[in-house]
């Protein structure tokens, strides 16, 4: 990935249809598990990430990103479950995972890493969060097929 003069200081997601191609609270049944290599729900259904997201984790938490997540899901337990279980937890320093606006979710991120909202990219598939979040100040990137390293490169290069 680039290098760029100019960077941000969290970089924030959603999580469905964003890191992984489903609704947490619909199109599975939590609980979770291991199942082998993969990760199961309750019914037996393999869940699947999006292919490149832990890539781009890794490589913007190994850049020293501070990452966060924020999601209006009112599946709380499956999200943050599925967040462990991917082994995607140990990059996310902020979590705010639970129904409501979006604008609460990055409110207590601002208050918690005191960091200013034009300080921060957010990642989302849903037009109605872009533009709630791009009303503070937000850098909103539209996510149409999941979070690729492309994406997130470009991204970061034009912050």
């Amino acid at each position: 990935m680039c290098q760029t003069n100019r960077k941000p200081k969290i970089i924030i997601f959603d999580l469905d249809y964003t890191l992984w191609p489903f609704w947490v609270d619909t199109n599975v049944t939590p609980p979770f598990k291991k199942k082998g290599s993969n990760v199961v729900d309750f019914d037996g259904q393999t869940i699947r990430y999006y292919k490149e997201v832990p890539e781009v984790l890794k490589h913007l938490s190994e850049e020293g990103y501070e990452l966060g997540v924020a999601s209006r899901t009112s599946e709380i337990q499956g999200a943050k479950q599925l967040l462990n279980l991917f082994n995607w937890e140990k990059y996310f320093k902020y979590k705010e995972i639970y129904p409501g606006s979006k604008l609460t979710h990055f409110s207590k991120i601002q208050a918690a890493s005191g960091v200013d909202y034009k300080n921060m990219i957010f990642f989302d598939d849903e037009q109605r969060n872009i533009a709630d979040v791009g009303r503070l100040g937000v850098t909103c990137i539209f996510v149409q097929s999941g979070v690729t390293v492309a994406l997130v490169e470009n991204a970061l290069k034009n912050f």
